[in-house]
This record gives structure tokens, C-alpha cells and sequence, in this order.
């Protein structure tokens, strides 16, 4: 006999594969920081068609982050330990300024 709590599990299992698709599809990898603003500038919550995310080279500069958040409402959400841990930027330019990469970032624009 299925005991109630494996339908479930395997209803919580979708669940949870469903979300880390729609997060991984949900990122940009590749974009400059003039094609992540152009698109932020055209979101809107309930209608935006693209990605939210964007994980990019990033050299951690405090007038520069404030900069973004004026210029197109985008914030740093966090520092990816995987990415990080990776080395992935380690030779890379930062999207905004150009220097040297610190360490890679994920920008999006809360609603």
C-alpha cells in the first residue's frame, strides 16, 4: 500500500524541480551591463518574458553599485558560493568598470 506521505514527497519533489529549472532559465550568464539595462528597463513584474538574473564579473565598488541601482534599479542578490568556489572569475573584466573581476555576482531588480 502508497502511504499518504510518498504521494507527497513525490509532489514536493516536482515542486522543488520544477522552481530550480525556472531559476536556471531564469539567468543570464553572457550579458554586458548595457544589455542587462536595457532589458531592466523594459521589466514589469507580471509581464517580463526574460531572464530576471545575471550572473556577471563583478569588482566589488560601493559608487559603482550605487550607480547601478540608479541608473536601471538593479541590486546585487548575492554572491554565489558554487560560482565562487569555481574561480569563474578569475581572469574576467567586471561588467560596470572593466577592471579586473573580483569575484562573480548576481544582479536583479526586486518587484
Amino acid at each position: 500500500p502508497m502511504l499518504p506521505t510518498a504521494g507527497l514527497d513525490a509532489m514536493q519533489d516536482g515542486l522543488m524541480e520544477a522552481a530550480s529549472q525556472r531559476l536556471e532559465d531564469g539567468i543570464c550568464t553572457d550579458a554586458t551591463y548595457d544589455e542587462m539595462k536595457t532589458a531592466l528597463s523594459v521589466d514589469e513584474a507580471t509581464a517580463y518574458p526574460g531572464v530576471g538574473l545575471y550572473l556577471v564579473p563583478w569588482k566589488c565598488d560601493a559608487k559603482n553599485e550605487d550607480a547601478i541601482k540608479e541608473e536601471c534599479k538593479a541590486t546585487i542578490r548575492c554572491y554565489p558560493l558554487k560560482e565562487n568556489e569555481a574561480g569563474m572569475a578569475k581572469g574576467k573584466k567586471c561588467f560596470y568598470s572593466g577592471e579586473d573581476a573580483t569575484h562573480m555576482a548576481l544582479f536583479g531588480r526586486a518587484f
